[in-house]
């Protein structure tokens, strides 16, 4: 079960522990459950917890950014530990509109 917060039209989710590929799709379906049902402006995933992350933690960010377009909103990624925040950077997402 996913922690999140919603106000002022501000989804933010609270990630924790791993995100690999089987942690991943599960966010995805939470996430993507928990957006379609209150359609934020904003969606925030917040980082702080989150221990280790691979390639499909860029796909999961990835995926909520073409989701929140779709929506007509944002996304916008917070706290990110210095080792994933290197990941992050070097995939580029930051280029495509992702609030970093």
């Amino acid at each position: 079960m996913l922690n999140t917060d919603y106000r002022d039209n501000v989804l933010t989710v609270f990630l924790s522990g791993e995100i690999d590929q089987h942690t991943g799709q599960t966010l995805r379906r939470e996430i993507d459950s928990c957006t379609e049902a209150l359609r934020p402006h904003l969606l925030c995933l917040d980082f702080s917890n989150v221990k280790f992350m691979d390639s499909s933690g860029i796909g999961l960010i990835m995926g909520r950014f073409r989701q929140m377009s779709l929506l007509g909103g944002r996304l916008k990624i917070t706290n990110l530990p210095d080792n994933i925040k290197r990941i992050v950077m070097l995939s580029g997402v930051q280029t495509l509109g992702v609030l970093v």
